[in-house]
């Protein structure tokens, strides 16, 4: 889903890059899955040096791949969370976020808390962030972007923001995110 969400977005907003990126993300490898950890790796690094383009590729990349999770979310299960209450609806769609988070690299994970309307997501192994040099930018856009979107998709109004990112200086353990919910929620805490 990463690797599909990326190249899809890529021909949207660079189609002159397209070819050059089709080096790492082949037709053939896509279709059968078999794009690897280091061909991933190399487009993200080439793809920071697209300078402003790497933000909107990734957040666009972030709802394709959120868009995709919600379709294979079964539609009982989308009809029946949607009908949920706004606290309840938000704890469902936040897993539902947080299974996007692991299935776009088997070391990530999210660790959720909401609080007062406002859910914080502490991002762990994140595949956008492994950087040699520390970046000035917060580099996983990709994860606020989806995970906003699949709590739209299920009716949640949100918004999330990158509050601290591993990848800029500093040298934090994981990033965190802050996702602004509509309504008020009791405290929580969900691990994923």
């Amino acid at each position: 889903m990463l690797v599909a969400s990326l190249h899809q977005s890529i021909a949207d907003l660079l189609p002159n890059r397209l070819e050059f990126y089709e080096n790492w993300l082949n037709v053939s490898g896509l279709r059968e899955g078999t794009i690897g950890l280091a061909p991933l790796s190399a487009v993200l690094s080439f793809l920071r040096g697209e300078g402003d383009a790497y933000n909107a590729i990734t957040a666009r990349a972030g709802e394709y791949a959120a868009a995709w999770t919600y379709e294979n979310v079964p539609a009982f299960e989308r009809r029946f969370v949607r009908a949920l209450p706004p606290a309840l609806r938000a704890r469902a769609a936040l897993r539902t976020a947080r299974a996007l988070v692991r299935a776009t690299y088997p070391g990530s994970r999210a660790i959720t808390r909401v609080k007062k309307g406002t859910a914080s997501i502490d991002l762990r192994g994140s595949l956008f962030c492994e950087v040699r040099e520390a970046s000035v930018l917060p580099l996983c856009g990709f994860y606020a972007s989806a995970i906003s979107r699949v709590l739209r998709l299920f009716d949640v109004p949100a918004d999330a923001h990158v509050n601290r990112c591993r990848a800029a200086a500093g040298g934090q353990k994981g990033c965190l995110l802050s996702v602004t919910l509509n309504g008020r929620e009791r405290d929580t805490a969900i691990a994923a």
